[in-house]
């Protein structure tokens, strides 16, 4: 069984796309990508809600003809990828933790702004190695004035692990040519320290790049 995603999310934007949410705005109120909210919901029947435009506003053929192209890559690619094998799922995740995972010996380390990397990871490290819940931890980054309480609970909901295991978070200071929605959840660390775990990850990223793994 590969990575479905979660299964709440996944029912939670079926509902909203059934009353005619668009895919961006789900994407925004579960904290997901528009992708996977593409893919979810890419057989659900609803009737789309009138679009307000200004009445000073010209239509652009370009935009809705980038719009269709980006809906029609999102359907390629989730009939393209399909679900995940076991040697798929390991592979990929191989690849996530090479591009965005800390490589420093002694303690796995995974970063990212983006919940559906982190929930991924997190799928992925249960999966494939023998985790101590326990000795998980989470760190969350965040810009001074936005909700650390409420970054934390969604950043819980997404890991899987308690708040109890939480670091204290780190308050970033204000800066105004940041836009405070950009990532109102902040950037999320999560930690677990043992050097044969992370040893075991290094092993599997030299063996995907090395040019023996490469397709001949």
């Amino acid at each position: 069984m590969g990575y479905r995603g979660k299964v709440d999310e996944q029912n939670r934007a079926r509902d909203l796309r059934a009353q005619a949410w668009t895919l961006q705005e789900i994407a925004t109120e579960l904290g997901v990508a528009r992708s996977s909210v593409s893919l979810w919901g890419r057989d659900v029947m609803f009737d789309p809600r009138p679009r307000q435009r200004s009445p000073f506003a010209a239509p652009s053929s370009l935009h809705l003809a980038k719009l269709a192209e980006i809906e029609q890559m999102n359907q390629w690619g989730a009939d393209r990828i399909g679900a995940l094998s076991d040697e798929a799922f390991l592979a990929a995740g191989v690849a996530l933790y090479a591009g965005e995972g800390a490589k420093t010996d002694g303690e796995v380390m995974f970063a990212n702004t983006d919940a559906t990397m982190v929930g991924f990871f997190c799928t992925w490290f249960r999966r494939f190695f023998v985790v101590d819940e326990k000795r998980l931890r989470v760190r969350v980054y965040l810009h001074e004035g936005l909700d650390l309480d409420t970054a934390q609970a969604h950043w819980s909901r997404v890991t899987g692990v308690p708040l109890s295991q939480f670091r204290i978070g780190y308050r970033a200071d204000a800066d105004p040519s940041i836009r405070q929605n950009k990532h109102r959840n902040g950037c999320v660390y999560v930690r677990y320290t043992c050097a044969m775990t992370h040893r075991k990850i290094m092993g599997l990223q030299r063996a995907l790049l090395s040019s023996d793994a490469l397709p001949g």
